[in-house]
């Protein structure tokens, strides 16, 4: 199943439509690093993380795993962890994952610019939690937390995000 994300701001999972959050510079075919961007294409739900002193583990089919006061994702191009989830501190430029707002309580991970990475292509596309108001995000897709708790109880390996730009 995919969950559809338009450039109007709303998604859809099979007959559920919701809001959705966006990068601020919309979805984009040709995403590079720090642009802001949503990346316009279809992207597998790999798997999901959650901050167990805020959230219980989703019901889910996907992969599920808590994070932690130390994880990060390398967002630094030039580094060899680039786009991939790394322990704190980290040498290179890195998102933390433990933040103090409630963004990153639960994040479905991507499989955007992961297989493989390309430098410079964007990283850290999540499915996370949205703002109130839902502001823009940096490139990833952000939804209410009852919407995404619901797409991550259907969901099952396989499933995927579409960006249609």
């Amino acid at each position: 199943m995919e969950l559809i994300v338009e450039a109007t701001g709303t998604a859809a999972w099979g007959d559920r439509r919701m809001r959705c959050a966006l990068g601020r510079g919309g979805i984009v075919r040709d995403k590079t690093e720090g642009d802001g961007a949503t990346p316009a294409g279809l992207w597998p739900m790999r798997a999901v993380l959650f901050r167990p002193d805020r959230e219980a583990a989703p019901k889910t089919r996907l992969a599920v795993s808590a994070i932690a006061p130390g994880d990060g994702w390398c967002n630094d191009p030039a580094d060899a962890d680039y786009n991939r989830r790394v322990a704190l501190p980290h040498p290179a430029r890195c998102e933390r994952l433990w933040r103090d707002d409630a963004l990153y309580d639960l994040i479905a991970v991507l499989g955007y610019n992961d297989a493989p990475v390309r430098k410079g292509a964007g990283s850290a596309i999540f499915l996370h939690l949205a703002r109130p108001g839902y502001a823009a995000t940096l490139g990833c897709v952000a939804l209410a937390r009852e919407d995404l708790l619901f797409v991550l109880a259907a969901a099952r390996p396989g499933d995927s995000v579409r960006a249609i730009g």
